[in-house]
Parts: C-alpha cells; sequence; structure tokens
C-alpha cells in the first residue's frame, strides 16, 4: 500500500534509538500511525512538533500492519508559539483531544478544514473564543448537536447552563469568568458524550489549558 497525504501530528512516541512514531490527522486518509526512521535525529527531530504540517508518503505491506512515513516539513506551526505558553498550551489542548476522539483511518475533512482553520486563527486576537467555538464544531461533527433554544442543556439526566458565548456569536471580548465557564462548558459536553461512555481518560492538556482561566 502507498499514498501522500498532508496532514497535521497529533503525536509522537520513541519507537528506538533514531525513529519514532507518530500519529497524524492527514486531508484523505483520516488519523494515521506510521514509522519514521530518523525521526529522533537532530536533522529531523526540530519537524516533528506537536501541531506542525508535514507532508507524507506512506508505505506499507499491508493495511493490518505499521506503515513507514517519508515525510516533509509544509509549515511549522508550534514554533510559532513557544514564547506563549496559552496558545501552545491550546495546541496541545487540541491536538490531544483529536488523537482521542478521532476514528482511526475514517476520514472527516469538515474536521480537517475546521482544525486548520483553527490553527490559523490563533494569531487572531478572539482567538480563544474561536477556539471555543472549534471545540463546539468537533462536538457536533462527531455526532452531538447542541439544542441552543433554552437555557439549559439535558444530558444523562444532568442539567448544564449553556454559557451565552455559545449561542451569542456577536460576542468579540471575553471576560476570564466567561472563558472558564465556556471551557467547562465544553468540557461536560466531552466527558458526558465520549469521556465516560467509552471509559476514555480526559486529556492532560485541556485540563492545563482550563487551568490558565
Amino acid at each position: 500500500m502507498y499514498w501522500q497525504d498532508e496532514g497535521y501530528l497529533l503525536s509522537k512516541n520513541n519507537f528506538d534509538e533514531n525513529s519514532i512514531i507518530i500519529e497524524v490527522f492527514t486531508l484523505n486518509h483520516g488519523k494515521y500511525s506510521g514509522i519514521v526512521y530518523g525521526g529522533s535525529s537532530k536533522k529531523q527531530k526540530k519537524n516533528f512538533q506537536i501541531g506542525n504540517k508535514i507532508y507524507l508518503n506512506l508505505k506499507s505491506k499491508n493495511e493490518n500492519r505499521p506503515g513507514y512515513f517519508y515525510t516533509e516539513l509544509i509549515k511549522p506551526i508550534a514554533p510559532n508559539f513557544f514564547d506563549d505558553k496559552e496558545k501552545i498550551t491550546c495546541i496541545l489542548s487540541a491536538t490531544s483531544i483529536l488523537k482521542m476522539l478521532l476514528p482511526e483511518r475514517q476520514i472527516n475533512k469538515n474536521i480537517y478544514i475546521s482544525f486548520e482553520k483553527f490553527l490559523n486563527d490563533l494569531n487572531n486576537d478572539n482567538w480563544l473564543l474561536l477556539y471555543i467555538y472549534w471545540e463546539v464544531y468537533l462536538i457536533k461533527e462527531l455526532g452531538y448537536e447542541i439544542d441552543i433554544s433554552n437555557e439549559f442543556l439535558n444530558i444523562n439526566n444532568k442539567l448544564f447552563k449553556i454559557p451565552s458565548v455559545i449561542y451569542d456569536k456577536t460576542k468579540v471580548t471575553m471576560s476570564k469568568n466567561e472563558i472558564k465557564e465556556a471551557l467547562n462548558f465544553n468540557k461536560n459536553l466531552i466527558i458526558e458524550n465520549f469521556i465516560n461512555p467509552n471509559k476514555l481518560r480526559f486529556p492532560l492538556f485541556r485540563n492545563l489549558f482550563e487551568s490558565y482561566f
């Protein structure tokens, strides 16, 4: 099997002395894992920052075995925000959520395009508000539609108050309390609809990101 695609790096782990296993969210092949020879070398290591956009060539003997990636860096994302702890943690939060919730090898171009837009939006003044909207959109694309016609949302016989920033799209600024409230609301949606039913662990970086506010 052989294919070429573009994608964003969701995670990386050491495989042997010089190689790594990466997990990427690709445009045309969904979430995919593979081995990169020499990925931990000084020459290549800088390319594999979480959130970076990379070009991928996959070679695999069959679909049931891990393939091998040959990669090129398309666009460095994470290094642009190394001096901003909130934004770099936001990237790690988003990628860890995608890593956890996306099905293996299932194409979802809508989520891919929305994630790419979110990364571009990090340069905007209202990036935090746009991130909150991105989480809501992701939850919707994964199968849970939020009914904002009422003040409260009933999930699993639990009532959650819908923050005004979720339904008031005219907002351009938020107080820290509003940020915290919206992030906590989205967190509860993820926990009630995906984490608890599937016995998953809520992403550490998403908790860390919320703790800043």
